[in-house]
């Protein structure tokens, strides 16, 4: 079996590659059995690969001799360097990874689970979010002369009108774009396999129409909508865009108008969000339009309170 399918490396762990036939069985098990969903099965091969290293280098000899003074002093060194929800997504992908090996009879008890991970406190998101001049201008300064510019105009637009996550925007095909009742609707493919379904709206619609029509991606309608550029031309492959690479052309497009806002693929969906509240939508839509189980995801992407933080900042008059 390929490693690098479930690890961020080719090489197994040490304590794996030296542990008995049926724990690096079931190990690999975890990854290509227990999780369907690509980057949480990325997110946690680079978890477990870190933690299992991390023991190596202080003296762990075996799956079974790992202890909870080990996986909450790797969760204390790891605070100190990333975010508080990285270590918190680290020791869940952990104490997942030794239930599994619990109930698969290679370790007789879990060590992650006695261990607190670090407290954090949350009302707004940290997702940087445009104004609507300031996104209306970068999709403006978008040349959509060629596939490639069509593409990335349908793309931020999605994220903008329908609050599609970026992946699954990346993840829809051709025929998830449709008719019905006379308007434009598009599929996503949210996490957990859920399928969302949203209409249009109509600058959506123009564009996307626009990207399908001229570029003839509907030749194939099982295709990726949103594929990468073959290299030295100006034409569609077959090929999904990757989410780094759309990282890369928000940024390119970001710069190459002017905005000095640091962006990211999930900008869209905040701004889309706060654009709608501030017009007066309403939360509970909100979350519903976005996919959100509850109200209270919803309200990380509301930035609405940054303007008038920034108002009050300017009555400090000196």
């Amino acid at each position: 079996m390929n490693t690098a399918i479930v690890l961020p490396t080719q090489q197994l762990p040490s304590l794996i590659e030296s542990a008995e036939k049926t724990a690096k069985l079931r190990f690999l098990e975890f990854f290509t059995v227990n999780i369907r969903n690509p980057n949480t099965r990325r997110a946690y091969g680079k978890a477990a690969a870190e933690f299992l290293a991390w023991c190596t280098g202080h003296g762990v000899t075996s799956l079974a001799t790992i202890q909870p003074v080990h996986v909450a002093s790797w969760i204390e060194e790891i605070t100190r360097d990333c975010s508080v929800p990285t270590a918190k997504q680290r020791l869940a992908a952990i104490r997942h990874l030794f239930d599994w090996l619990v109930t698969g009879h290679v370790v007789p008890n879990n060590p992650a689970h006695a261990v607190r991970g670090p407290s954090q406190s949350m009302t707004k998101g940290k997702t940087p979010v445009l104004s609507p001049e300031e996104a209306r201008r970068l999709i403006d300064g978008i040349d959509v002369s060629l596939p490639i510019g069509l593409r990335d105009r349908a793309l931020i637009g999605l994220m903008v009108y329908s609050f599609a996550r970026i992946g699954a925007a990346l993840s829809m095909l051709v025929e998830d774009v449709f008719v019905q009742n006379r308007r434009m609707w598009v599929r996503l493919h949210e996490k957990g396999g859920k399928r969302h379904e949203m209409p249009c709206h109509h600058n959506l619609e123009t564009w996307l129409g626009e990207y399908v029509d001229q570029t003839c991606i509907n030749l194939n309608s099982k295709g990726p909508l949103f594929p990468t550029i073959r290299r030295g031309t100006q034409r569609l492959s077959e090929h999904q865009l990757s989410q780094p690479n759309a990282w890369a052309m928000v940024q390119r497009r970001a710069k190459a108008v002017g905005i000095a806002t640091m962006l990211n693929n999930h900008s869209f969906r905040a701004t889309g969000i706060t654009t709608y509240l501030v017009n007066g939508g309403t939360l509970e839509n909100a979350a519903m339009m976005a996919n959100h189980a509850s109200t209270r995801t919803t309200q990380l992407y509301d930035r609405r309170n940054d303007n008038l933080t920034l108002d009050e900042i300017e009555r400090i008059s000196i």
